[in-house]
């Protein structure tokens, strides 16, 4: 099969994904930023307080396996008919808030509950599974539909809620998301022009084999680099208005430098992509994932010119763009692709205890300093770290790892 022709006949699949992941709990990296303001002046939350939603990655943690291992078995339709159930309905619960905090962090729990049937934990098993030759773009263009959206649609919502309020805004949420679980569920899983199986499910998986996996030098490596490189993220899921603000950018110009944001990890997934599936994944991560180091500098920094603010944001937004790529990629290349849910399952929980940490952390740095400058250099220091544990996964080690015998690799 040529590189081209398995975007001829995975297409709508390809579409159906990329939809599903933009349109699902993944709006909430994008939009949180915009709510923030209008909610701490609203209700009177504490900075710091506020900071500590980015903790609550840790409820999923604990049923991230299993949603893994439940999308390997059932497939990727069902798995995400049930999330896009549940996220719709978590951001019109935003939308009915009375103002107390908790009530706020009870519904993002159970977003994270749910919401991660979907994220790449179940469109990217459908990608690998039909793509080969073509997989990092595909990836790419699947981790791109994300960021597209929130480019295009942070600066509506930001006007929607200067307009009407933020209960508007969590409303036209709620109604994006539902219309973009119908498309994916209708989408995802359609048998492809070439007649070939629908999905592959995956077999058992003995113990043996599975306490193998978590000892493998890859695993740890990879798990490594996801947490690593994570651990910043609580800045730009929900605080870079605010840093942006405190560096002296005004509200507006601050929205539109977010929207910047987004179109750089589009950027970045696509060069990544490209570079995935004719570079060492190795090289590509150790040049990409090292850029964030630089966008954080400058934000920490005394620099207020919007353009140089807005290039931050940008090299930020680039290399973060590579990341998901990154390690979906490795990845797919590394393990037996009937169990892909399973081992990104806990590259998903090394995010969401990431994104714990990272809120702690920024959470105790804001308590002690009322400034985000002290957290920003630590993130410099922690991307680079990510990096290199990425860099390293291809140093002896060989080239697959098949945790069952009872399905064979794709071939082409």
């Amino acid at each position: 099969m040529t590189y081209f022709r398995e975007f001829r006949l995975s297409w709508t699949t390809l579409l159906g994904a990329t939809v599903g992941l933009a349109l699902g709990s993944a709006l909430n990296h994008y939009m949180t930023n915009l709510f923030a303001p209008a909610l701490i002046a609203d209700f009177g939350w504490d900075k710091a307080q506020f900071a500590l939603v980015g903790t609550l990655g840790l409820a999923s943690m604990f049923v991230v396996p299993l949603w893994g291992r439940f999308t390997d078995r059932h497939g990727a339709r069902l798995s995400a008919a049930i999330g896009f159930v549940v996220v719709p309905l978590t951001f019109l619960a935003f939308s009915l808030m009375r103002g107390n905090i908790y009530e706020f962090f009870a519904i993002t729990v159970v977003q994270h509950l749910f919401g991660v049937l979907t994220t790449t934990l179940v469109f990217s098993r459908v990608i690998v599974q039909r793509f080969d030759l073509a997989r990092g773009v595909a990836l790419s263009v699947l981790m791109s539909g994300a960021p597209l959206v929130g480019a295009a649609v942070v600066p509506l919502v930001g006007e929607v809620i200067d307009a009407q309020g933020w209960r508007a805004g969590y409303r036209l949420l709620a109604l994006l998301s539902a219309l973009g679980g119908i498309a994916a569920v209708a989408l995802v899983g359609r048998r492809p022009r070439g007649g070939t199986a629908l999905e592959r499910t995956a077999p058992s998986i003995t113990r043996a084999q599975f306490a193998a996996l978590l000892r493998h030098p890859a695993f740890i490596l990879i798990v490594a680099g996801m947490f690593f490189c994570n651990v910043p993220t609580v800045i730009v899921s929900s605080q870079l208005k605010l840093v942006l603000m405190e560096s002296g950018a005004p509200g507006q110009v601050a929205t539109w430098i977010v929207s910047l944001y987004a179109v750089g990890v589009v950027v970045g997934r696509f060069a990544s992509g490209l570079a995935l599936d004719r570079v060492s994944p190795q090289v590509v991560a150790l040049a990409a994932l090292g850029l964030p180091a630089l966008g954080f500098l400058i934000l920490a920094s005394p620099a207020d010119h919007p353009w140089l603010l807005a290039g931050a944001v940008l090299l930020v937004g680039l290399a973060q763009g590579a990341e998901g790529d990154i390690g979906a990629y490795l990845t797919s290349r590394t393990f037996d692709l009937a169990h892909f849910s399973l081992v990104y399952s806990f590259l998903i929980a090394s995010m969401g205890l990431a994104a714990a940490v990272g809120s702690v952390l920024l959470s105790a740095t804001l308590g002690a300093t009322q400034r985000f400058d002290l957290f920003l250099l630590i993130a410099a220091a922690i991307t680079i770290a990510g990096a290199l544990c990425f860099f390293l996964t291809g140093r002896g080690q060989p080239p697959r790892i098949e945790t069952s015998t009872e399905v064979p690799a794709p071939s082409h």
